[in-house]
């Protein structure tokens, strides 16, 4: 046992001082956050499966079982007295000596266990008694027939009821015997399942002990497993210091990028604002050179038909007094035939879009481009800024490592382990040496029981027997005197029981008493407090075992009672098939947190992470050239042009009229004429008019609705210019400035961040290695088992089935009481009496009684002899008949 202890210890410091208590650590739960903080991937500890199935199922038997528990708790209604237990042992823990016995708080203990224990007493007091006065009565019986009393006259008195009193002796000792052959069975049930189980005994034994080896064997590689999993959470570390530029990095560009991307992106709107500017003082351009020239054309183009319209309306036929009148009409009309719109006097753009050309000889796109490389080169540069720490960390990562498996392998855990697999094969063998001796002697207590139930049999027998010859050799005409040899076999046999009763009964009640005593009271203080665990409340209870003493499990295993482990807390945990280490709550004596933080994340590597120093002073997002574009591209003059005078005369139209209006409605006019030479004319200039509109007009209208468009975006672009030139001149600088002043706050936030990530990785690690400690490695399922099997094996197998065995035998010796009154009693109706009782014919013949007459007794004997001889003949008569001459 003390090598068992030794290497319990071993294992357990060598688990205990790789584990650690979980640190609850709050992170930022922000999607940044969660973007590169994943769960580790651990796997699952080798499991192993324990063999041994701690449970019994009695099976039918059982039922005989809860009648005992019944039967006992009848009995012993009390529940079980844990604080009296208490009492006792603690106030007698030195032994009793002198007159401690008469103290008065010992007496009251007394007094308490006698009325605890008042049913078993009684029954104990009742069986003794029945031991004590058994024999006596059966000596006194034997006297009392001898002397021809107590039913030992060999006459039987004739009764009218004879035959019902026969059929109620027979009918209750049967009955009597069926019980009594229940309760043999009951007992030999009980005799035969203690051999039956002591075999599934040797299973048990077996499957804990192989238990046992898996335990020792599969723990090495449990340890080597958990110890191998650290790697998995450097790995990641490593991997994200590789990666320390994108994720460091790339947070503070995340950060960074609310100020800077915008300020970037509306410089880079800026350059598309000066191509736009650009394209629409070109359209002004080209659209005013059409319209100028278009201007020229169309006015020469109206005077020149305005003119040859006139000459025609001046023509003879219009002084016919029918159509002078729609003559005169289109004569007035003539001079709507003019240009409204004059784009000669408009002013030139051209000084603008010079200036806006040499803006654009900038390439501003180009450098805002290498504004925005130079703000997306933050993870290289936090990468390159780190690289030294990175390597640091590293170094510190691998020793950490290297302490750890150095540690692991510290302890001398494969011999320990190996030394107690081989304590485990002796132990085994030892055991297994002393099976032929147990089942020999198993075999002797099984004759012994079987003779105790040959005992009740016997009586069985000779009462079977006695009921079967009396039955059958039966006559109810006989006289006691002529009765049959069967029926007088049959009387024999069932005082030869009442012969062996006697002999047996107090024998039998004996031994009922004394396993009762013993098997009873194992059941109620040992089993019952053993299945609800409420013994290991006793045992557990403080200062229980040593004043000095608050524990005893903590003061055996590290000397140490003070500490908060019971042994109903260490079976409850094994029980549940939790590890070694939370079932003897080892965090209290070995930490890991102290070793971690010596050697994981300790002072120095925290030291490294705080020293992180981003330095982005030297990233510019926008070089003085491209400030000074937009400066320029604010100064180029377009909001100088007068787009008022524009729209003034783009708003007009191209003519006074409109052409097409003007040569329908003339050539309605025409068709009102006669048809002829004017008719004709009219029409021809109604055509030459919508000519014009469709050469010159059409494109004139184009080229002023693209002017209107043009001007009007310029207006609307030199307008807000210089604000927005302002603003993004603005957002740039506040940018620059936040990179170059207030980023290293931004830095330590991403920083601490990161580390927080760093050190969850092996956060991670210690809470799931101190789960696994507690719930999968070194699981003690087999100790649980162990006690679970003794309590099978001992209350189960063994005291269950010697309380069912006292339980059937203590009714057979019950039963003989019974057995025997109606035994004697039947016996007289089946034995042969050496006298009977005789009568005259003429008299009316009594049985037993003087005052009773026989009816339906016709002896011939009786009738043959004399009355006065009667005595003669039968000298034993007890009452002789009246003659009439007495």
């Amino acid at each position: 046992m003390d090598m068992w202890w030794k290497v319990g210890l071993v294992l357990v410091m060598c688990w205990g001082l790789t584990s650690s208590e979980a640190r609850e650590e709050h992170y930022d739960s922000s999607p940044r956050t969660a973007m590169f903080r994943a769960p580790l991937d651990f796997g699952f500890v080798p499991s192993v499966v324990y063999e041994t199935h701690a449970y019994y199922e009695p099976g039918p038997i059982g039922v005989l079982f809860h009648m005992v528990h019944a039967f006992l708790y009848v009995v012993q209604p009390n529940p079980f007295p844990k604080d009296l237990i208490v009492k006792m042992v603690q106030q007698n823990m030195g032994g009793i000596k002198g007159d401690d016995y008469k103290k008065p708080e010992n007496v009251v203990l007394l007094l308490q266990a006698i009325y605890y224990e008042l049913g078993f007493i009684v029954l104990t007091v009742l069986g003794v008694l029945f031991v004590l006065f058994m024999p006596i009565v059966g000596l006194c019986f034997c006297v009392c027939r001898c002397c021809e009393n107590c039913g030992g006259e060999m006459h039987q008195r004739q009764k009218k009821n004879g035959d019902c009193l026969r059929g109620f002796y027979m009918a209750t000792l049967i009955a009597t015997s069926v019980f009594l052959a229940v309760g043999v069975t009951i007992t030999y049930a009980a005799n035969q399942n203690i051999t039956s189980q002591i075999k599934s005994t040797r299973r048990l034994v077996s499957t804990n002990i192989r238990d046992l080896k898996s335990f020792a064997n599969y723990t090495p590689a449990q340890i080597d497993y958990l110890a191998a999993q650290y790697t998995t959470a450097k790995n990641r570390v490593l991997s994200d210091l590789d990666n320390i530029g994108t994720l460091l990095g790339g947070q503070i560009h995340n950060q960074l990028e609310r100020e800077v991307v915008p300020a970037l992106d509306n410089a880079l709107r800026m350059t598309s604002a000066m191509r736009e500017a650009k394209e629409s003082l070109e359209s002004v351009t080209t659209s005013l050179e059409t319209l100028q020239e278009g201007t020229g054309r169309l006015q020469n183009s109206l005077q020149s038909e305005r003119a040859s319209l006139s000459n025609t309306l001046n023509d003879q036929a219009c002084s016919n007094g029918d159509v002078t009148h729609t003559c005169s009409t289109i004569r007035g009309t003539l001079s709507q035939l003019a240009l409204s719109a004059n784009f000669i006097g408009l002013p030139e753009v051209e000084a603008p879009l010079a200036n806006l050309d040499a803006v654009l000889e900038t390439d501003l796109s180009n450098i805002v481009q290498k504004g925005y490389s130079s703000f997306n080169d933050t993870p290289r540069m936090v990468r390159e800024q780190t690289k030294g720490i990175v390597s640091e960390v590293k170094g510190l990562l691998d020793k950490s490592c290297g302490e750890i498996i150095g540690f692991t392998k510290m302890f001398p855990l494969e011999p320990a382990l190996e030394n107690f697999t081989k304590f485990l094969t002796e132990s085994q063998k030892n055991i297994e040496a002393y099976y032929p001796q147990i089942d020999q002697l198993d075999f002797y207590r099984w004759i012994g029981c079987v003779v105790i139930c040959c005992m009740v049999v016997l009586v069985l027998a000779f009462n079977f027997l006695g009921l079967l010859c009396g039955s059958c050799g039966y006559d109810k005409n006989a006289t006691p005197t002529a009765r049959g040899c069967l029926s007088n076999t049959g009387g024999n046999l069932l005082m030869a029981s009442v012969g062996f009763s006697f002999i047996f009964s107090w024998v039998l009640m004996g031994v009922v008493v004394t396993t009762f005593v013993v098997g009873g009271n194992i059941e109620k203080l040992v089993c019952e407090p053993l299945a609800n665990r409420q013994i290991f409340k006793i045992i557990d209870t403080p200062y229980m075992v040593h004043p000095a003493k608050k524990n005893v499990l903590p003061g055996m295993l590290f000397q140490d009672p003070n500490i908060d482990l019971t042994i109903g807390s260490m079976y409850r945990d094994c029980y549940e098939n939790n590890g070694l280490y939370s079932a003897l709550q080892l965090e209290t004596k070995f930490n890991f947190n102290k070793f971690l933080n010596a050697t994981v994340y300790n002072l120095e590597m925290a030291k490294l992470f705080n020293s992180v120093n981003v330095d982005l002073q030297g990233m510019l997002l926008l070089e003085q050239e491209g400030k000074d574009n937009l400066i320029d591209f604010a100064n180029t003059g377009i909001g100088e042009i007068d787009y008022q005078a524009y729209l003034t005369e783009v708003n007009k139209g191209v003519t006074v009229v409109d052409l097409l209006s003007y040569a329908n409605e003339l050539e309605a006019q025409a068709d009102q004429l006669r048809r002829g030479a004017l008719e004709n004319a009219l029409k021809g200039h109604a055509s030459s008019i919508r000519q014009i509109h469709k050469d010159q007009v059409v494109p004139m209208e184009q080229a002023m609705g693209t002017l209107s468009q043009s001007i009007k975006l310029l207006q609307k672009t030199s307008r807000e210019l210089p604000i927005k030139v302002t603003n993004v001149l603005n957002a740039i600088e506040a940018a620059e400035y936040l990179i170059s002043n207030n980023v290293s706050h931004v830095v330590k936030q991403e920083t601490e961040k990161f580390i927080k990530n760093i050190v969850g990785y092996f956060s991670q690690y210690t809470v799931w290695a101190k789960h696994s400690l507690e719930m999968e490695v070194a699981q003690c399922k087999p100790i649980s088992n162990i006690v679970d099997s003794l309590e099978i094996v001992a209350c189960s197998f063994i005291v269950d089935s010697v309380n069912t065995f006292w339980f059937g035998l203590g009714g057979c010796c019950m039963l003989l009481i019974p057995s025997i009154i109606m035994s004697v009693k039947l016996a007289k109706f089946y034995r042969r009496m050496d006298t009977e009782d005789v009568y005259d014919d003429s008299v009316d013949v009594v049985s037993g009684y003087h005052s009773e007459p026989l009816y339906a007794i016709n002896n011939p004997v009786m009738s043959s002899y004399p009355s006065y001889d009667t005595m003669r003949w039968y000298p034993r008569a007890s009452a002789p008949p009246r003659q009439p001459d007495w």
